[in-house]
């Protein structure tokens, strides 16, 4: 990833999306690339060409909020994409973000207790805590039987697109994964050069097809919950709901709650995977061979191939 010049990747992937038919442009003439020209943007925004050449090129990078609003307009930007470009326009300066990542990455990221208590309490409702990076740091034990993936020590971006497993798992695996990239790009911002970061999305970009087709796309979506449409290997189809939930005073954590509704089949359904869950855990414990579930802070796990 090149992290340089931010602003005039995501105005470039995003002028590749908008079809001259889509703002009123006739669509014929030999394009070679696709998408709008540079001209077209600038003209539909009321810029010089020049002005937003230099935009793309990063010779500019102190444009009016007057007019990056307008080249959000032509470009069809919802409130997300148009409030990321904003920001990718006033990014602090590399210093900053090495300051701040030099900073982070001398404090280990730790789940504070209470959590931890918490969710392990809960029998009805699978729970997992998250990083930035979509790492798995804590699951209670219903989680894990959701998915093994949901362990602490697992990259949850690497599961859902190089596990074959975690495919077959997820009915929306195409929604899950255009979002998950969405989040992941909203997280980024201009700071594409972290390197954490820069590993996690050069790593996926070099064994995934789809990771990479996503990632060019620029698309960014806000951290928000969803409903997860699954196919689970012991009790069938189920539909949750998933809220996502910051944690206060930590770098960036958050929660994460599945939940059914209530006294439906898949509140149901869920109750007897709690169930069974429950006894696998007491069998493993009366035998001493334990289930390897917990929401203790492990060790990372290998990457899974494709």
């Amino acid at each position: 990833m090149d992290g340089s010049n931010a602003l005039g990747e995501f105005l470039r992937a995003r002028r590749a999306l908008v079809r001259p038919a889509d703002v009123g442009l006739p669509g014929g003439g030999l394009r070679r690339v696709p998408g709008l020209r540079r001209e077209e943007v600038a003209m539909l925004a009321g810029i010089s060409s020049d002005y937003y050449l230099r935009l793309e090129q990063g010779r500019d990078r102190n444009p009016s909020v007057q007019v990056l609003e307008a080249i959000a307009g032509v470009l069809g930007l919802d409130a997300d994409a148009t409030a990321h470009l904003l920001g990718l326009a006033q990014d602090r300066p590399a210093g900053v973000r090495q300051a701040r990542r030099a900073g982070a990455s001398h404090r280990p990221e730790q789940v504070p207790a209470s959590i931890l208590q918490l969710i392990d309490g809960w029998t009805r409702n699978p729970a997992y805590v998250q990083n930035r990076y979509r790492d798995c740091l804590a699951a209670n034990a219903l989680c894990t039987a959701l998915s093994p993936n949901y362990r602490p020590g697992v990259n949850l971006m690497r599961a859902v697109f190089l596990d074959p497993a975690e495919r077959e798992l997820r009915r929306d695996w195409d929604d899950l994964t255009r979002e998950g990239v969405a989040t992941l790009r909203a997280y980024a911002g201009g700071d594409t050069d972290d390197p954490h970061l820069r590993d996690l999305v050069g790593d996926l970009s070099l064994h995934s097809e789809r990771f990479r087709t996503l990632w060019a796309r620029h698309e960014v979506r806000p951290l928000r919950g969803r409903v997860s449409h699954l196919t689970h290997p012991l009790v069938g189809d189920l539909e949750l709901h998933s809220d996502k939930l910051t944690m206060d005073g930590t770098d960036g954590l958050s929660l994460v709650v599945f939940h059914a509704e209530p006294g439906s089949r898949d509140a149901e359904l869920l109750d007897i995977l709690g169930s069974l869950t429950a006894t696998a855990t007491a069998t493993a414990t009366a035998t001493g061979t334990g289930t390897g579930a917990g929401t203790g802070q492990e060790a990372p796990q290998e990457r899974v191939e494709e």
